[in-house]
């Protein structure tokens, strides 16, 4: 069905799909977080009629604006990209996974397009309260949006609701709710949409900590903190949630990912919880004897207990995952990479003979051993069984940078809470620059987590069912490239544009006039 694909076209589509989720996601979660501040803040205004508080709400309703319309530009360039790079992923699973993709740009991003439009120009055209129903209806559209879009990611690493169609050569869905409701996909959304107001609650009270340095607009800054560090401090206890919620699920439909995250390279019972650990580079594959670990730290049993909700379970690591033969929890004996490769080649074998076949019989025949091993579909383009195994040290120093980052995150926002409610954070200068700088700590954790769920996937582009050499385009690899390079300039061009016109934002401040 699919040519072998130069592995340079392959590296050179991915680099370009990477640099463009990269920047995307840099104004995403911005936009998540700050549209729930925005929206509690002209909450409060609209309950107290207190100008102050309509004033504030507008300030970061303008930092939202700037940060919105770019997140728009670099989103329809990812989708652009399915298309154009991903043909045959697009092909293979279009009937899927565009459905959700539609609904996004129908539903949500409409829903978005309407209610901005009476967010940011109806101040004193609408009634108070259909602009502050407008501005949380702006906030749910881009929830929706980010929903929809979770869904399209959540069913590649989980492919569910659909069934292969050999006439079509393509997947077909079968259960929209299926699709739509997938546990995956619901914890997903969940979880990413927590970091998203993390790093809005990070951004809030980093930047109205440089008022507070600066001696600024004090009553806007106090005010910004506290409600800042109190969100920030909620997202970052139910991320936590998630976080467990999500790193379950890993264990469940993609161990080889969960190995990689945590080094575990021969499974074992009882499994221990990587704190912090040092990875050994002198080690270049799975059974080279070599130990994986310079040093670490672990909890012993954690990763049992995260992984199976028991701390003596069995967790398999990439070594037992490759070569199989370890007792499953359904009582079976796993496959080896070698069988599901070999089962894979068969149904793609079986897949031809159908679509040859001159009888009913024959293609009777051939669709009974196309079904039997489909499941194993993917595995038949993998030629070496190390392909499966996705860039340890990549996916596991990001795992741990996020999770390091989150924990750290999480006392930052106790204290700051603790000490503006106490009214003692405005003398402790050196937290204020501590929290101006836990703005850029609170996007490396979303990116991180990203290059975990990406990176960790690797090589498929559906989990299982289509890897990235089956699903590129057939293009010349210089197109590609200079298309990197062009998106490069471009979104390097707007991202600075971005910063330099919110910086101004900033700078010129809510304008409050206080009487104090």
């Amino acid at each position: 069905m699919v040519e072998t694909i130069d592995t340079h076209l392959i590296d050179w589509s991915r680099a370009q799909f990477a640099l463009t989720a990269i920047y995307h996601w840099l104004f995403v979660p911005l936009t998540l977080g700050l549209g729930i501040v925005q929206a509690v803040m002209e909450t409060a205004y609209y309950k107290t009629g207190n100008e102050f508080w309509k004033k504030t709400a507008q300030f970061w309703m303008k930092i939202f604006g700037i940060n919105f319309a770019i997140g728009v530009a670099t989103g329809l360039i990812l989708e652009f990209e399915f298309g154009a790079n991903w043909s045959n992923y697009s092909w293979f699973v279009g009937d899927i996974f565009g459905a959700p993709l539609a609904i996004e740009g129908i539903l949500a991003f409409f829903m978005e397009a309407t209610f901005i439009a009476v967010m940011f120009f109806g101040w004193g055209k609408v009634s108070k309260g259909f602009h502050l129903a407008s501005t949380w209806l702006t906030v749910a559209g881009a929830t929706i949006s980010a929903y929809w879009i979770l869904v399209a990611n959540a069913w590649m690493q989980h492919p569910v609701g659909m069934q292969f169609n050999p006439d079509t050569v393509r997947n077909e869905m079968v259960s929209f709710w299926e699709v739509a409701l997938s546990p995956v996909a619901v914890n997903k959304f969940f979880h990413a949409v927590l970091s998203g107001w993390i790093v809005g609650a990070a951004f809030v009270v980093g930047v109205a900590c440089w008022f507070l340095l600066k001696k600024r607009e004090t009553k806007f800054a106090l005010s910004s903190i506290k409600i800042g560090a109190i969100f920030g401090l909620i997202a970052c206890v139910l991320s936590m949630w998630t976080g467990d919620g999500s790193a379950h699920q890993v264990a469940q439909k993609q161990p080889m990912k969960l190995a990689a995250m945590e080094g575990l390279y021969e499974g074992r019972n009882g499994a221990g919880l990587i704190g912090v650990g040092v990875l050994n580079p002198d080690k270049e594959r799975y059974n080279d004897g070599k130990a994986p670990f310079i040093f670490k730290v672990e909890a012993p049993g954690m990763l049992s207990l995260l992984a199976e909700r028991s701390a003596s379970a069995y967790v398999p690591g990439i070594a037992n995952l490759i070569e199989g033969g370890y007792t499953q929890k359904d009582g079976t004996v796993a496959l080896s990479a070698q069988e599901k490769m070999e089962r894979g080649k068969l149904a793609i074998r079986a897949l031809a003979s159908y679509r040859a076949a001159e009888s009913d019989s024959a293609r009777q025949q051939a669709y009974a051993t196309l079904d039997k091993n489909f499941k194993y579909f993917g595995y038949g383009y993998i030629t070496n069984p190390s392909d499966l195994i996705p860039p340890v040290g990549l996916t596991f120093y990001a795992f741990h940078v996020m999770v390091l980052i989150g924990g750290f995150l999480l006392l930052l926002f106790a204290a700051v809470a603790f000490l503006s409610y106490k009214n003692r954070l405005a003398p402790k200068r050196w937290l204020q620059r501590v929290c101006i700088a836990a703005i850029f700590l609170a996007i490396v954790a979303g990116q991180a987590g990203w290059i975990v769920a990406e990176v960790g996937r690797q090589p498929w582009a559906i989990q299982d069912m289509l890897p990235t050499s089956a699903a590129i385009s057939k293009l010349p690899t210089s197109s590609v490239q200079l298309t990197f390079f062009i998106f490069l300039a471009l979104f390097t061009v707007l991202l600075v544009a971005e910063l330099k016109i919110m910086i101004s934002a900033i700078k010129k401040g809510p304008q409050i006039e206080q009487a104090q």
